[in-house]
């Protein structure tokens, strides 16, 4: 029999508040479609922002039908999985088992599907260009429920492995950007490269959409670190805190290095800079001062600049950079907790940052934690990938992908001109 926990006190404050940062978080993947749109050519723009807004609908149907009961149900056993007492949210009145929630549990459900939406979302950067838009939809609903439910379990669920070893993830450095960039690995080495990659110059067609993309995905991450506190209180805002600086420094990271390197310190680097310093901290928002979070930044935005140069030594044609950006972000953040995490920040830290004389033990966490994530989510997503190219198939005809994904996916264009004669009249 199914022992249900009692009822919770429900705080007013805390219940606006993570109703606030759900919309923040939601938020994000319209802002992630910009991003990318803005990165590739205009013939598959509309595509690539179709991809997030589709998995907006597909994930909301996984999570509320069972992804949900997956993750955060009593463990089904050895701390792997949930069980499926809360299929379809039924009894998700009820609080998580072993969570102190000062919320309503719908409002937690709510919160946490927005995380599951936005890292399905990131995966799409790397096989843009060239995926059929049905095998993309099969894709994420198969991966949110065999890869991200079971990894989120691990970890953030009070029954998973991850959490009962010690491993601190405030906000999903393993659950969201370990998850997602190791999944994306997977998915373009079943997928293949563009044609044309690595000779053809594919350049971004519309900076400013990208620029814009990365402002609302900054104002969303706000929502995305310290609403990961649940409660709105003092914790929430040192993470808010860290989580602006560390996409400051990520900035300044990589334009001081850019420039170095280049002459030039060019807005897509900006751009790409603070989505890596807010990578980066996404784990560790809730567990460093600031100081450390614009040094973890820093260190995110001219490490991920550096890690871009890796698709093309390995010849592995990641689109728009997530392995780079959000996989090495990720590790990096994560990591970062065994080096600074401070007791003084939260108590939850139980064994200090290396840096801070706490030993080995909280970065032995760390460690096993990105390398449990990373094997596999991309084992998971492999097998899901071969699986699906083997069946339905992933790819566009080679004529579609000339032609562009906006007209042979969607039978629509990003763009359309007129030509005006000299009297103003449409020819």
């Amino acid at each position: 029999m199914h022992l249900l926990p009692p009822a919770i006190a429900v705080d007013t404050g805390d219940t606006a508040w993570i109703i606030v940062c759900t919309a923040l978080v939601l938020l994000m993947t319209p802002g992630l479609a910009f991003f990318y749109a803005g990165m590739v050519r205009s013939k598959h723009a509309l595509a690539m922002i179709m991809q997030s807004f589709a998995t907006i609908a597909v994930v909301s149907v996984t999570w509320v039908v069972v992804g949900y009961s997956l993750v955060f149900d009593a463990d089904a056993g050895g701390g792997l999985i949930g069980g499926l007492h809360l299929v379809g949210l039924a009894h998700a009145e009820i609080a998580v088992p072993g969570l102190p929630l000062t919320v309503p549990p719908l409002a937690f459900v709510a919160f946490q599907l927005m995380f599951a939406i936005l890292t399905a979302a990131l995966i799409s950067g790397a096989s843009a260009d060239r995926m059929r838009f049905g095998a993309f939809v099969t894709f994420i609903a198969l991966w949110s429920v065999v890869v991200y439910a079971p990894i989120a379990h691990w970890v953030w669920s009070p029954g998973g492995w991850l959490h009962h070893v010690g491993l601190l993830d405030f906000a999903g450095g393993t659950v969201v950007e370990v998850c997602s960039g190791a999944s994306a690995l997977a998915l373009v080495l079943v997928l293949g490269p563009r044609r044309g990659w690595p000779r053809e110059m594919m350049a971004p067609h519309n900076l400013p959409l990208t620029l814009l993309g990365a402002g609302l995905l900054w104002f969303g991450w706000i929502g995305f670190n310290a609403g990961s506190a649940l409660t709105a209180g003092n914790l929430a805002a040192s993470a808010a805190l860290a989580t602006h600086l560390s996409g400051v420094g990520g900035m300044i990271g990589w334009l001081a290095v850019e420039k170095r390197l280049t002459g030039k310190a060019t807005t897509l680097g900006g751009a790409t800079g603070a989505v890596a310093g807010l990578v980066a901290i996404t784990p560790a928002a809730g567990f460093l001062s600031p100081i450390p979070a614009i040094l973890v930044g820093a260190a995110a935005g001219v490490v991920c600049l550096f890690a871009i140069r890796l698709k093309f030594r390995f010849r592995y044609d990641d689109s728009l950079d997530v392995v780079a950006v959000h996989y090495v972000g990720g590790v990096i953040g994560t990591l970062a907790i065994g080096l600074l995490a401070a007791t003084a920040v939260n108590p939850a830290v139980t064994h200090q940052g290396l840096l801070l004389g706490g030993g080995l033990t909280q970065l032995g966490h760390q460690v096993l934690g990105v390398l449990a994530a990373s094997i596999f989510a991309f084992a998971a997503s492999y097998a899901i990938a071969w699986t699906l190219r083997a069946t339905i198939g992933l790819r566009v005809t080679p004529e579609a992908e000339y032609e562009g994904l906006d007209a042979s996916q969607h039978a629509e264009s990003a763009y359309e001109f007129t030509a005006t004669s000299s009297l103003g009249r449409v020819s």
